[in-house]
């Protein structure tokens, strides 16, 4: 988050209030559709109430900032994509408690002060102080500005691997049946991103932006949040197998969109 937060300008929150349209749709499907599509889907696969919490929390938390990039690849937006990511991670502050509490406060215990407490320290902290060095500090930003995306990723792939390892064995005794609804989830959820805004009129590029942007969550720090806030240790395993999926799913669509050539004629209206 912290380095996302250097390369964000006060300029970047003004850019997302001048083009609301496609940014209140990706919102929309990220904290509308995808918490209860994951409900949908734990209950159809007939997980316990801790696996359908966790799947839960997956559907309820920000996109990823690994989005960026797979937008990158599909010739997407990727400065809307920036802008996106940025307003479901300040949106997670509240959405994601409010969405836990609402929906999962009668399933496991859900401590929804606590996540929202975390979520404040873990994302909008670091991209308050990133974007205070960016513009107090511009020099020592530019500079370290480079490297930033090595050590994001980097952090990101030791965050995965410190997840996936610490609930090896619940992953694996849980099988297909857990496999299966997240695999769904991101799935879906990234097909169901790209045709809702093409059918209510946004152009293939946005579309293709709002489709990674929706499959795309920040599974990891759902696996924290789960082991920080939520009562059953079970509750964080499909935050560890959804780091896979997310990957999966949006690196594919990714590549499978690079090599459709967009249409001169169908450029976007991000109005």
């Amino acid at each position: 988050m912290l380095s996302m937060g250097i390369t964000l300008t006060p300029q970047d929150f003004a850019d997302v209030a001048s083009r609301p349209a496609a940014t209140v749709m990706q919102f929309s499907l990220c904290y509308g559709m995808m918490p209860f599509l994951a409900l949908a889907l734990g209950k159809a696969f007939a997980l316990d109430p801790a696996l359908l919490a966790g799947m839960v929390l997956v559907g309820s938390i920000n996109g990823g900032q690994a989005s960026n990039l797979c937008t990158y690849i599909a010739k997407g937006n990727v400065a809307l994509s920036v802008l996106m990511t940025t307003a479901t991670t300040i949106g997670a502050i509240f959405m994601t408690p409010l969405l836990c509490k609402t929906i999962l406060g009668t399933v496991v215990p859900v401590d929804a002060v606590g996540i929202a407490k975390s979520t404040i320290q873990v994302v909008l902290a670091p991209i308050a102080i990133g974007m205070s060095l960016n513009k107090y500090f511009p020099k020592v930003v530019k500079a370290v500005l480079p490297f930033a995306p090595v050590v994001g990723v980097t952090s990101t792939c030791l965050l995965v691997a410190s997840a996936v390892a610490q609930v090896s064995d619940p992953i694996l005794n849980a099988g297909w049946g857990l496999q299966l609804p997240l695999l769904l989830l991101h799935l879906v959820g990234g097909l169901v991103g790209y045709a809702l805004p093409r059918l209510t009129g946004f152009g293939e590029v946005s579309s293709r932006t709002m489709a990674i942007e929706t499959s795309m969550k920040s599974s990891a720090f759902g696996f924290l949040l789960a082991k920080l806030h939520f009562g059953d240790y079970a509750a964080r395993v499909p935050s560890a197998v959804s780091v896979v999926w997310m990957a999966l799913t949006g690196s594919i669509l990714a590549v499978i969109w690079r090599y459709i050539p967009v249409p001169e004629d169908d450029k976007d209206n991000l109005a």
